[in-house]
C-alpha cells in the first residue's frame, strides 16, 4: 500500500541531518567538481535562508479607449446624458 504524502515527508525529514552533512561535505571537498560544490552550497543556503527573491521584468502594454461625449447645448443637457444616476430612497 502506498504511503500518505505526510508520512513520506516525515520519513524524508528524518534524514535531514545526514543530508545536510552530505551537502556540506560536497561543498567543502576541494577535489569535487566546481558545479557540485556550487550546487551543494546553493542547496544549503536555500534551506537555511530561503530562496533569493527573483524579480521578473516584463514589458506590458496598456491600451485605453476614450469615448468623447457628443457636444451638448448646455449643462442641464449634459447632466441628463452623462451625469451619474442618483439613487433615491423611497
Amino acid at each position: 500500500m502506498a504511503k500518505a504524502p505526510t508520512e513520506i515527508k516525515s520519513l524524508a525529514r528524518a534524514h535531514t541531518q545526514s543530508a545536510l552533512n552530505v551537502l556540506a561535505s560536497v561543498m567543502n571537498a576541494a577535489d569535487a567538481p566546481h558545479a557540485a560544490r556550487v550546487s551543494a552550497a546553493q542547496a544549503l543556503l536555500d534551506r537555511g535562508w530561503g530562496k533569493a527573491t527573483q524579480f521578473i521584468e516584463a514589458e506590458t502594454t496598456h491600451r485605453y479607449v476614450m469615448r468623447v461625449p457628443a457636444q451638448v447645448e448646455n449643462f442641464e443637457e449634459w447632466q441628463k446624458q452623462y451625469a451619474p444616476l442618483q439613487i433615491t430612497n423611497h
